[in-house]
């Protein structure tokens, strides 16, 4: 790994300690809970090596993706990560794509950016911070050729699917940043949070589902099988995949 991995990420304090948390703006309704999982020691160290290198900021505004990647390629962009194995996983085996992963979650956050920098992958960045606020207030326009959301939240009680982040005004907002012809990837294990999606997709004009007259596909083969996934096949669980294009 080069040395510009190695430095102090810009999130200290006076006495050197980094402050680990998530950014966002204030707002009525989110659609996750910041939980308060415990960190390892290598989670924690990997924010001291490589936050420098991978990490990016809300408050820095609008990127330019060619200048923090260095390149010009094709953008993926990816919602709620989780621990990161998949998104690691799809950076390694797409070096031509470059990935930008959001996750308000710290310790994925740290596991991620720590075998990232472990397997000195360079086509990946990472956002510790809200996704809404992250595609409003930095992701440029039609600069998208893939966005992805895998598996979030079902909130699963009724009254909580105000909750859920896939709604109209979330899909509208993600099809502004998506470039013509680009790829929306949706994923879940619950079959009610697949029918919302399915819903809100076909209301919307400005997408067609690669499934033809169906909302839902078998698994792209870019998108990796998760041990969650593994784990829930196993039980019998279902897992609904949404993959449409922007017209």
């Amino acid at each position: 790994m080069s040395d510009s991995l190695d430095k102090d990420s810009p999130s200290t304090d006076d006495n050197s300690q980094l402050e680990i948390k998530p950014e966002f703006k204030r707002k009525a309704v989110r659609s996750y809970v910041i939980r308060a999982g415990r960190m390892t020691a290598g989670q924690k160290a990997a924010f001291d090596r490589y936050w420098r290198h991978y990490g990016l900021s809300l408050f820095d505004g609008v990127i330019e993706p060619q200048r923090v990647f260095g390149r010009s390629a094709p953008l993926v962009v990816e919602v709620g990560f989780g621990m990161g194995d998949s998104l690691l996983a799809m950076a390694k085996a797409e070096p031509d794509k470059d990935f930008i992963g959001i996750e308000v979650h710290p310790p994925g956050v740290g596991r991620l950016i720590n075998n990232a920098g472990k397997e000195e992958v360079s086509n990946l960045r990472v956002y510790m911070a809200d996704a809404v606020d992250v595609l409003n207030d930095c992701i440029p326009p039609e600069s998208v050729d893939r966005f992805q959301l895998y598996f979030p939240d079902p909130w699963h009680k009724k009254k909580h699917h105000k909750r859920r982040i896939v709604r109209a005004d979330f899909l509208q907002l993600v099809l502004s940043r998506l470039k013509p012809a680009a790829l929306l990837h949706f994923a879940t294990d619950w079959e009610n949070y697949a029918e919302q999606m399915a819903e809100v997709l076909e209301a919307a004009e400005d997408f067609v589902s690669e499934g033809g007259a169906s909302p839902f596909v078998e698994r792209p083969a870019f998108r990796p099988i998760t041990k969650f996934e593994q784990r829930g096949a196993r039980l019998g669980h279902g897992v609904w995949d949404l993959l449409y294009r922007k017209v």
